[in-house]
């Protein structure tokens, strides 16, 4: 098809696929070198093929300002509200995440912003050209691994740690009992 536009002077019609594809596909066309200028994404967006349904559970993790958890054995929660550390190596490359009470200060970038607050905005919206390049550089700092479509063979995940602070809140909540 590009060869055809191109012979006949064409050469600005942009080549979009869609229906259908996904990131499998997107990486086989783009592996194969088809000539494609974009792809339309639709469906793979919003729901997974082997799990065509979003099963959750709303879990309260504080009310009233007071830390809740469930205990239910493999349904165990962290209570309180909380912040996520993003500890990051020499090249700004994600190392290790933290999990926190909101409260503490640990090592580390706060990854969470509260932007709502008793239903209304509190924060600004940023333009969607920030929105973009930030979501590109924190990709970009993942480890190579996690960005991989492939299966590979790490021994072990992303490292996430529980803060000290939050572990004591654990126990502390768990010899109170129910």
């Amino acid at each position: 098809m590009r060869a055809i536009l191109d012979r006949h002077g064409c050469t600005d019609i942009q080549i979009v696929l869609s229906g259908g594809i996904d990131e499998h596909n997107i990486d086989g066309l783009i592996r194969s070198g088809v000539p494609v200028d974009a792809f339309g994404v639709g469906t793979s967006l919003d729901v997974s093929a082997d799990a065509p349904a979003l099963d959750m559970a709303y879990k309260l993790q504080e009310y009233a300002r007071r830390p809740r958890r469930k205990r239910s054995p493999g349904k165990a929660t962290w209570p309180g509200a909380k912040q996520v550390f993003r500890e990051r190596g020499p090249h700004g490359e994600a190392v290790r995440d933290q999990i926190a009470l909101a409260e503490e200060a640990c090592s580390g970038e706060p990854l969470l912003v509260e932007v709502m607050r008793d239903g209304r905005r509190i924060a600004n919206q940023p333009e969607l050209e920030r929105l973009r390049e930030h979501c590109a550089r924190e990709l970009q700092a993942l480890p190579s691994y996690l960005r991989e479509l492939q299966e590979t063979n790490i021994p072990t995940p992303f490292p996430v740690a529980y803060s000290t602070a939050l572990r004591a809140l654990v126990t502390r909540l768990d010899a109170d009992g129910p």
